[in-house]
């Protein structure tokens, strides 16, 4: 089958991925010829084998990148967005594909989640792409006898580090803004979902010259570390936990290069007396990021409800979260997939068991899967806890599972504090008809993105990106190409 055939198996699409990375146009083993399992979430069974990168790969990958730089570089910038507009489409053809691949490997819904993710990771190419012609400079009134320009250009090479949970979004919000701007790049793929992303790039590399897209699998200090360390690596963009982000952060300080972070997030979603009671409970639904089993950093972990609606809030809330269904990813009715990872499974358990004993009431929804060929898979019941402080272990500390804390509320000045006291800054939400208070809380609320009376997840052309120890940079924007992916070079001509 040719590779820019569509494959809607994505059992035997992860065979033939398997034991491969991407490094100058082709499709090769890693140096070693170590590999590392894939695993199914849902199944606990392998589904295949991901190449594990070292540092001599992470060479081999950056020596390409920076060999396809300068003619990348030299072509003129609306080409470049052309050719990623073109791996939009290609893509775009792709969806149904994607979305199945990346079900089986993250375990994350097809309906609610895998095949909207797969959409969304073409529409960011195509909207990148059309950016080209915003690299401008500017002129500078700075002396009548001199010219005085700025112009925008690449960085280098950019290494890009993507997470597990939302992989194909996240990865297409990095490299399609560096590649529109003249960079080339390599991409590190988290451990748990490579094969995927390995696809994507195979496919655009159908499209862009060798070299200009490269994509690496491994573990964090056997292939992250190197590439961040990497002496002809000129950025780092990273998405990832707070922990990790400070040891990317602190190596790549050492070299002066710039970094981009996306970080965790605890995010507040407050809802009001006076709010849509029904509009306000669709918005947990999707803030909560259920469908997602909860791994978000933008989930809406702490929702301050008012104490005159949080009993019917709640009995409303729980109605909607049990009629949800647990189950096979690949399957059309299932809501909700299961947890990545043991590791990540045993963590988001040890919450709920620690929540309880913090004094918590743990309201617990849906239905585990009855299938047989279930019973080894990773699965959490979506837990609503009740009777917990925002002082709680589980309402301060990012869980990234189906876990949300209910807090009641009386004062307005009151829950902005409780909503500001975290050490996140991601997002947050406010419900309510009073359009003073929602001014008052946008102009409050500690976070990157603030939404009222809606609970969107990252969308093209709005800034996204964290304060506090949520990150530092923005995405999804016009303004993170220019700001993040290239340098600005004053240039002053004398004209006397």
């Amino acid at each position: 089958m040719p590779a820019t055939a569509p494959n809607t198996d994505p059992f035997q699409l992860a065979t033939d991925l398997s034991g491969l990375l991407l490094i100058d146009g082709a499709l090769v083993p890693a140096t070693s010829g170590k590999t590392f399992e894939v695993i199914n979430p849902a199944t606990g069974g392998a589904i295949g084998q991901a190449a594990d990168g070292d540092a001599e790969d992470v060479g081999r990958a950056v020596a390409a990148a920076r060999a396809a730089f300068p003619a990348w570089a030299a072509m003129p910038a609306r080409e470049r967005g052309k050719l990623v507009q073109e791996c939009g489409r290609v893509l775009a053809g792709h969806v149904e594909e994607l979305g199945r691949l990346i079900a089986l490997e993250t375990g994350k819904a097809l309906r609610t989640e895998s095949r909207v993710e797969a959409s969304v990771l073409a529409d960011v190419f195509v909207f990148y792409g059309g950016l080209g012609s915003e690299l401008k400079g500017e002129t500078v009134p700075f002396n009548p006898q001199m010219m005085t320009l700025t112009q925008r250009e690449p960085l280098g090479v950019v290494g890009a580090i993507i997470p597990w949970n939302v992989p194909l979004l996240l990865m297409a919000l990095k490299i399609a803004p560096a590649l529109v701007a003249g960079n080339t790049v390599v991409v590190k793929s988290a451990e748990e979902a490579p094969l995927t992303v390995l696809r994507v790039c195979q496919l655009m590399n159908t499209v862009l010259p060798k070299g200009v897209f490269n994509m690496l699998s491994g573990d964090g200090p056997g292939c992250g570390a190197p590439l961040v360390e990497h002496p002809d690596v000129a950025k780092i963009t990273f998405t990832g936990s707070v922990e990790t982000g400070r040891i990317v952060y602190t190596s790549a300080a050492t070299r002066l290069i710039p970094v981009t972070l996306e970080l965790g997030g605890k995010s507040p979603m407050i809802v009001c007396a006076d709010a849509d009671l029904e509009r306000a409970v669709n918005g947990a639904i999707a803030g909560m990021r259920f469908t997602r089993q909860g791994q978000s950093c933008t989930a809406a972990s702490r929702i301050f409800v008012h104490d005159s609606i949080h009993d019917a809030f709640l009995a409303a809330l729980k109605a909607r979260v049990d009629g949800m269904v647990m189950g096979d990813p690949l399957d059309e009715r299932t809501d909700i997939g299961a947890i990545i990872s043991p590791a990540q499974h045993e963590k988001v358990s040890g919450y709920i068991k620690l929540g309880e004993e913090e004094g918590g009431t743990a309201h617990v929804c849906s239905a585990l899967p009855t299938d047989p060929d279930l019973a080894r898979g990773l699965w959490v019941r979506p837990v609503l806890f009740t009777d917990l402080t925002n002082q709680a272990r589980v309402a301060r500390e990012e869980i990234f599972g189906p876990v949300t804390c209910l807090i009641r509320w009386t004062e307005f000045d009151d829950v902005i504090a409780q909503a500001n006291d975290s050490e996140y800054g991601l997002a947050a939400t406010i419900w309510t008809r009073d359009l003073k208070m929602a001014l008052a809380a946008t102009q409050r609320l500690q976070a990157g993105l603030v939404q009222v009376n809606q609970n969107l997840v990252v969308q093209p052309n709005l800034s996204y990106g964290g304060v506090k120890t949520s990150g530092l940079g923005k995405e999804a924007s016009l303004e993170a190409m220019l700001e993040h992916f290239t340098h600005k070079k004053t240039i002053i001509l004398n004209m006397g």
